[in-house]
């Protein structure tokens, strides 16, 4: 899909308007979500830095085979927030990244949560 389709032009506007007030920090940095029709990646980003500091989608090893549902953003929300816990970071902020809070986004975030992360 380009950039010229429609929708995805309309997640770009809305991916801009929100990034205006949601940043990462090195404390607390952001959880920014991105789904594509077969697989969904989270990141856990240091703005201030330019770092990633924890990542996990569902191309990793014991993830991959499960498809792009609401099952598998469950576990790579489980698995971002294990990896964030891993490294020490406790809170940080969720960034949709345009998308609606609905179906993968929420089964992402809801599994990070119970995981253990607080946004």
């Amino acid at each position: 899909m380009a950039k010229t389709n429609p929708k995805v032009k309309s997640r770009l506007r809305r991916k801009a308007h929100i990034r205006k007030s949601v940043t990462g920090t090195s404390e607390r940095p952001r959880l920014t979500v991105f789904r594509s029709n077969k697989h969904i990646y989270a990141q856990l980003i240091d703005d201030e830095n330019g770092v990633t500091l924890a990542a996990a989608s569902t191309l990793d090893n014991g993830v991959e085979g499960l498809g792009s549902n609401r099952d598998a953003a469950g576990v790579v929300g489980k698995l971002v927030a294990e990896r964030a816990l891993a490294a020490e970071i406790n809170t940080v902020v969720f960034d949709r990244n345009g998308y609606l809070y609905h179906g993968r986004v929420a089964a992402l975030a809801d599994a990070a949560r119970e995981a253990g992360l607080k946004f």
